[in-house]
């Protein structure tokens, strides 16, 4: 499959994963490794660096750190989260993400957009987690956003792509990549968002609360290999009756 570019950023897998919910970082590191991920996602907020023991980035050294603003509510707060997050790993990478509230997670449209305008203006190479919104998804690619993330479902959720037409109209009208975040919770759900167009997904929850994680890890890579497969080679024209799979002519009667 060819390389996810973003901005002036490049990554050799299409799948990214979180580093939230594992039950160890044994367990993290493995599931990391079957995933073929290059690309890894960290809750700047919700990360410990003081007290004895590993440090969740000893941990991702092997991979390119995406910095996100999970648990912020407005452009004040994510923003200071962000700078933070660039003077700690020394990165301009950011995955922007500011909620509405605690009990839905999701995304708050106004603050979202006073939040990317700010972070553009100061150099930031933006990914903005969104809601499935057509429009909204282009006016913030209008706005700098380096990579549009909409929503499948609710972060955290495992329902999937609720509204798959929507979707794929922010793909056709992209000019950037888009990523499909929040609520993929199996293999097919990955596969989907790939045939559909998208540039690549991003995964946390279904892979570290599996059963098997690192079992989980792989049928995720391999989804979003032949989603992305099956959106390259075109799919065969959508009839709405039976067609025979057998020429029709120059049949013996």
């Amino acid at each position: 499959m060819s390389s996810l570019k973003v901005g002036k950023y490049e990554f050799g897998s299409r799948l990214v994963l979180g580093t939230g919910k594992y039950d160890t970082f044994a367990t993290m590191d493995e599931a990391l490794v079957a995933s073929g991920t290059a690309l890894v996602t960290v809750a700047v907020r919700r990360v410990k660096l003081d007290g004895d023991g590993p440090n969740l980035y000893d941990h991702l050294k092997p991979y390119t750190i995406l910095p996100n603003t999970a648990g912020c509510f407005d452009a004040e707060e994510t923003m200071r989260t962000a700078r933070l997050a660039r003077e700690l790993l020394d990165t301009d990478l950011l995955k922007l993400e500011v909620l509405y509230d605690q009990a839905t997670l999701l995304p708050e449209p106004l603050e979202t957009v006073k939040a990317l305008e700010i972070a553009v203006a100061e150099g930031f190479t933006v990914m903005v987690y969104c809601g499935d919104d057509p429009v909204l998804a282009k006016r913030l690619e209008e706005r700098g956003a380096a990579a549009i993330m909409p929503l499948g479902s609710a972060i955290g959720s495992g329902m999937g792509i609720h509204n798959p037409h929507h979707i794929r109209m922010i793909v056709e009208r992209a000019e950037v990549p888009v990523l499909v975040d929040a609520g993929l919770g199996l293999p097919s759900h990955v596969a989907q968002a790939m045939e559909l167009g998208a540039d690549g997904v991003i995964v946390n929850t279904a892979i570290a609360k599996a059963n098997d994680p690192i079992a989980m890890a792989n049928g995720m890579r391999l989804a979003c290999d032949a989603g992305r497969a099956g959106y390259l080679a075109g799919r065969a024209e959508v009839l709405p009756e039976g067609a025979p799979s057998s020429p029709i002519d120059g049949v013996v009667r």
